[in-house]
């Protein structure tokens, strides 16, 4: 049976690009010690195999890195592009209510003028007074989380999808 640290180390390389874009591949039997490539008792088609797997993977990343990483004009820090935050690459959807609101709170359900029905999974409101078929705005956040914005002064209520 693998060590707990042998485990950690080979699941690490398999799912965390362990390099910068910019650097090559460095096979699995460099990265770790021969004690530890003992722990692993991995076959020589095991471990070429999974150093193939992992090369593969480093070179889409690689392929992918314009697109992932960029930076301004003013020369500012590099961000992350979408593919590193989930959700981050829907954009803002706008549209208007079908009904008429004074408020919501968990399991209200937000019929739009596009077809679409967003539920209340977080937060609560009432309005001072009712809005008539309001203009809103259902925002991404991270994680595939949205929100839905009837006022830019209101707080937001946390949606999903229901439709």
């Amino acid at each position: 049976m693998l060590a707990t640290s042998v485990r950690i180390a080979v699941f690490s390389a398999l799912l965390a690009p362990s390099l910068a874009f910019a650097q090559a591949y460095v096979d699995i039997e460099q990265r770790l010690s021969a004690e530890q490539l003992r722990e692993v008792a991995l076959t020589p088609t095991q471990l070429q195999t999974l150093n193939r797997m992992l090369r593969e993977a480093a070179e889409k990343d690689a392929a992918n890195a314009p697109a992932a990483v960029a930076s301004d004009a003013a020369g500012q820090a590099p961000r992350r592009g979408p593919a590193q935050y989930i959700g981050l690459d829907d954009r803002p959807i706008k549209s208007r209510l079908k009904h008429d609101i004074a408020g919501w709170a968990p399991g209200t359900v937000f019929e739009l003028d596009n077809g679409q029905q967003w539920k209340v999974l977080k937060g609560s409101m009432k309005l001072r007074k009712p809005m008539t078929t309001p203009e809103i705005l259902v925002v991404p956040g991270v994680a595939g989380r949205w929100f839905l914005q009837v006022d830019e002064d209101l707080p937001k209520a946390r949606v999903y999808r229901i439709d």
